[in-house]
């Protein structure tokens, strides 16, 4: 075992359609989907990262009050939270591959800095940037 960020987790406002949409169209793999009372704790991976796991979850109890889960659903929405990045070999092809199984672009790919990026938003509003390693 090694030390370090096992899972990091998102905020999203339903965990079913969120699944469906990193399994179905971004091609993670379900890790973890385990209830404890209404707390769901779901997690899915990259299948080319087993190390790491990224959380789906539903701001709540036990985390958060009803109050804040109301904000943090309203900011998530909007694209307030910050994007997270996926790496890909080809961006202008991974978003050809995404767009056909329906993930919407923000973002067409552009070059700039020295790579590709392009960028899309899941159904929660989560943000992210599909970046072409170098």
């Amino acid at each position: 075992m090694t030390d370090g960020v096992g899972v990091a987790g998102i905020y999203v406002r339903d965990q079913d359609e969120a699944l469906a949409f990193y399994v179905e169209k971004l091609g993670f793999v379900v890790h973890t989907d385990a209830k404890n009372g209404e707390f769901r704790w779901l997690t899915v991976q990259h299948p080319d990262q087993p190390g790491f796991q990224l959380g789906l979850f539903r701001p709540g109890p036990p985390m958060v009050d009803k109050d804040t889960a109301d904000t943090l659903d309203a900011a998530v929405a909007k694209g307030a939270m910050p994007p997270l990045v996926l790496t890909v070999g080809d961006c202008r092809a991974a978003d050809e591959r995404f767009a056909a199984k329906g993930v919407e672009f923000t973002q067409e790919p552009v070059s700039r800095f020295g790579s590709v990026d392009a960028s899309f938003r899941d159904p929660s509003g989560n943000g992210w940037k599909l970046v072409e390693a170098r």
